[in-house]
């Protein structure tokens, strides 16, 4: 038998809405990043951008547990002593929420120019509001999964 590579002419790409509503981020962040790679088809091919299209929605609204609402994110401006920080919580609540959501999918993709092409089709929203209704995505409900998963594993 012969492995299956794909080839462009065999991706077929979908729209998928998540409502981010109350899931937990890690949870949340490694679904997204399954369908961003096309890890859930089986004809999936590493080389290939096999993933889906994915709109996330209330990424503001998002769960976090423990303390990481305090942890701090760091970054350098470039400058000499530009190191900056802020905590989680503080950027899930200023301007631009939807941020959270895009570096935990971003740090669950594997690095390389793949990962950054496949980061393109993911779009995220603070509010439930999102300009994609042209593409009429299928609703994935994220929260019936992790209760799946959290019953199956006691």
């Amino acid at each position: 038998m012969k492995t299956f590579t794909a080839t462009p002419a065999d991706i077929d790409k979908k729209w998928i809405l998540i409502d981010a509503e109350g899931v937990v981020l890690g949870r949340l962040a490694s679904i997204i990043a399954m369908r961003l790679r096309g890890k859930h088809k089986p004809s999936f091919t590493p080389s290939m951008d096999m993933g889906d299209n994915v709109i996330v929605i209330n990424a503001d609204k998002v769960q976090l547990t423990g303390k990481k609402r305090d942890k701090p994110n760091y970054w350098h401006t470039g400058y000499p002593g530009g190191i900056k920080s802020r905590t989680t919580g503080a950027i899930l609540e200023g301007k631009y929420p939807e941020r959270v959501v895009m570096q935990a999918v971003k740090r669950m993709l594997p690095g390389g120019s793949l990962s950054r092409q496949q980061m393109t089709n993911l779009r995220v929203y603070a509010s439930a509001e999102h300009p994609h209704e042209a593409q009429s995505p299928e609703v994935l409900d994220v929260k019936a999964m992790n209760k799946k998963n959290t019953r199956e594993s006691k």
